[in-house]
């Protein structure tokens, strides 16, 4: 604990000193940040092959892509987000002139998870930065070869009173969330989420909580299979099914039920392989517990595809399961893991009624033609985000604010929104040298009629 507090006082005087507030500094971060994850590529790319059987190509457009461009898209609108904005002027404020300037929260926490362990640390730690905040990464004690290439990373390239990483268990967390902070960014389960929303609430400490849910794939009658099924294969079984935003469960018209299944298995076949666990693109799960916890909910339906498990080597196969009831153990909690059940509806008021019976998800995903189907389901579901006849996809774009809500989150990042996440926005009022006469007392009856032209 005197470590972590030792780290945290050094971070706050060096807050405290203004250095960070200065753009060109924010900047100069900024593009150290983004050549330090070249010089690290290989390292880094290695302790994700290490620690979750990512391939290459997976680790590098999953994890380190996405993080240069969010670099890539902080550096070149850094002026305009940092820029006071000039708002108008309620006519009871006459005459003064308001703006809104951004403005560093301060010291920042950064909890990441396992599952995109160089992702979720280091896209936060680029809003921190453009923001002008310090800023402490706690990765997960799950990925090991990760959190030391990491900790490598940020000692070779920035000073510790600006970024550090602190490496530990779930004490270490614990000891972390005792402290005071200005803004805690955590991405994990909703239960721990939960934690993390005590802790800082014992210090009224703004946080944005990532999490997940059960997200929803509704397949209709007038989808293109072909397509759908790629998708669907593509988004749930990157990282061997351990993403937030993976579709849980497929909802597909009956109709069409086989038709899809013939698809999604044909699919695996063509991505995997005949043998998955021999394929250099198929991960492995994070942990032993894990790997008994989903062979658990593998049991709550029938498998009509993949179910092969090794244990030694923390496999299991891409699974689709049918006949899942929706009470059956698979359908209490998320998934994260590469099991995939497909439940058949007769009508979309049906599919909705399901959907709506759950907690609101992370992601919702419609495949349909029919746009009237594509609004429908849009306004009568709740979700962070949604993606019609794709998925997984909408989390790379630094233009689309990615958050939760209810149960799966709350709060939003990726580009603008990730810097006004990391920001207080600090609203000021410049009164200019006269003022209005009916402002002062002692009131009049002609007074109040003003007032209550103006004031309301």
């Amino acid at each position: 604990m005197s470590n972590v507090l030792t780290v945290q006082q050094a971070q706050r005087r060096y807050f405290d000193s203004q250095a960070t507030k200065d753009i060109a500094f924010r900047r100069a971060q900024l593009c150290k940040l983004s050549a330090a994850i070249k010089k690290h590529e290989r390292n880094l790319l290695a302790a994700v092959r290490t620690d979750l059987h990512k391939g290459d190509t997976e680790g590098y457009f999953s994890e380190i892509g996405l993080v240069l461009g969010e670099c890539r898209h902080a550096l070149a609108n850094l002026e305009s987000w940092t820029r006071p904005r000039r708002v108008r002027t309620a006519v009871a404020q006459l005459p003064s002139t308001c703006w809104i300037y951004p403005e560093p929260r301060g010291l920042s926490l950064i909890i990441a998870p396992f599952n995109y362990p160089v992702l979720l640390a280091l896209s936060p730690l680029v809003g921190a930065l453009a923001a002008g905040d310090t800023a402490i990464i706690k990765p997960s004690e799950y990925t090991p070869h990760v959190s030391q290439a990491l900790a490598d990373l940020v000692s070779d390239t920035f000073a510790p009173e600006l970024v550090t990483v602190v490496q530990g268990d779930a004490e270490t967390s614990k000891q972390l969330l005792a402290l005071a902070w200005e803004f805690i960014f955590f991405t994990g389960s909703t239960n721990v989420g939960k934690i993390v929303a005590q802790a800082a609430a014992q210090h009224l400490t703004p946080c944005l909580l990532e999490l997940g849910g059960k997200s929803p794939a509704i397949v209709a009658v007038d989808a293109d299979l072909e397509s759908t099924a790629k998708r669907i294969v593509w988004g749930k079984w990157i990282n061997a099914g351990q993403t937030c935003i993976a579709p849980d469960y497929v909802l597909v018209d009956r109709q069409v039920e086989q038709s899809l299944l013939q698809r999604l298995g044909q699919t695996l076949d063509r991505f995997y392989g005949a043998d998955p666990q021999h394929s250099a693109d198929y991960g492995r799960i994070v942990s032993d517990r894990h790997v008994e916890r989903l062979v658990k909910l593998m049991a709550s339906g029938r498998v009509v595809h993949g179910g092969q498990v090794d244990r030694a080597e923390r496999y299991i196969a891409p699974t689709l399961l049918t006949d899942v009831r929706l009470n059956s153990p698979i359908m209490q909690e998320e998934i994260f893991g590469p099991l995939l059940p497909v439940i058949a509806y007769d009508t979309l008021d049906e599919a909705l009624a399901w959907v709506n019976a759950w907690p609101k998800p992370l992601s919702l995903y419609v495949f349909a033609r029919d746009r009237a189907i594509q609004r429908r389901v849009l306004r009568e579901t709740q979700s962070g985000n949604a993606c019609l006849n794709d998925c997984t996809v909408q989390f790379g774009s630094v233009h689309l604010p990615f958050g939760g809500v209810g149960a799966s989150g709350m709060g939003q990042a990726h580009g603008k929104a990730a810097f006004e996440a990391f920001s207080h926005q600090r609203s000021v009022l410049k009164r200019w040298p006269f003022d209005v006469p009916f402002r002062w007392l002692p009131y009049s009856r002609w007074t109040e009629r003003l007032f209550r032209l103006v004031v309301r």
